[in-house]
């Protein structure tokens, strides 16, 4: 039964939370265009970009803001953060980041790292690393063209140029 509010008060105002959905720098970079009308990053840089992000995000290796005080005291085999509190799908998704990282490499993989899954803009990594304006672009779309290798991924479908051709008939 639903509860009502007492004579003369008012129930509690509901604050609606913005939902910002537009916050991967990879986004921004796939619907900003360069000067030749073309997007910053293609289809499957994006697409690499953020499947490396949604690995990391699902193995729990994005850092805690606050302290885990879950597992004090418990004692328990399952308490978080022993070995036995991580399921197949953690295990699994740390697995796919690792063999992430090192298929880019140690040149490419911080840079990554930092845009796709620390969710730097470009200025930001330029100015940490001390790197020329516009540098860091140039070395994203290097380090998402290899991910996006890794991840098998192209921008464009590649085969042969025609089929042979068939002809399914009865016979006279």
């Amino acid at each position: 039964m639903p509860r009502r509010a007492a004579a003369g008060r008012h129930p509690p105002a509901r604050i609606a939370t913005p939902v910002v959905t537009d916050e991967s720098p990879l986004d921004w970079l796939a619907r900003r265009k360069g000067r030749d009308g073309t997007p910053l990053i293609t289809p499957a840089q994006h697409g690499a970009g953020e499947r490396l992000r949604r690995d990391f995000t699902q193995a729990g290796l994005t850092p805690r803001v606050t302290a885990n005080w879950s597992a004090l005291g418990t004692g328990a085999a399952g308490a978080a953060g022993s070995p036995g509190s991580f399921n197949d799908v953690v295990l699994a998704a740390k697995t796919r980041f690792a063999l992430a990282m090192r298929a880019l490499g140690p040149e490419l993989s911080g840079i990554v790292l930092d845009v796709c899954c620390f969710l730097k803009g470009l200025e930001t990594v330029e100015s940490e690393r001390r790197w020329p304006p516009r540098t860091a672009k140039v070395v994203l779309g290097l380090g998402l063209d290899r991910l996006a290798r890794h991840y098998g991924l192209a921008s464009q479908a590649q085969g042969r140029g025609t089929a042979p051709t068939r002809a399914w008939h009865a016979e006279e």
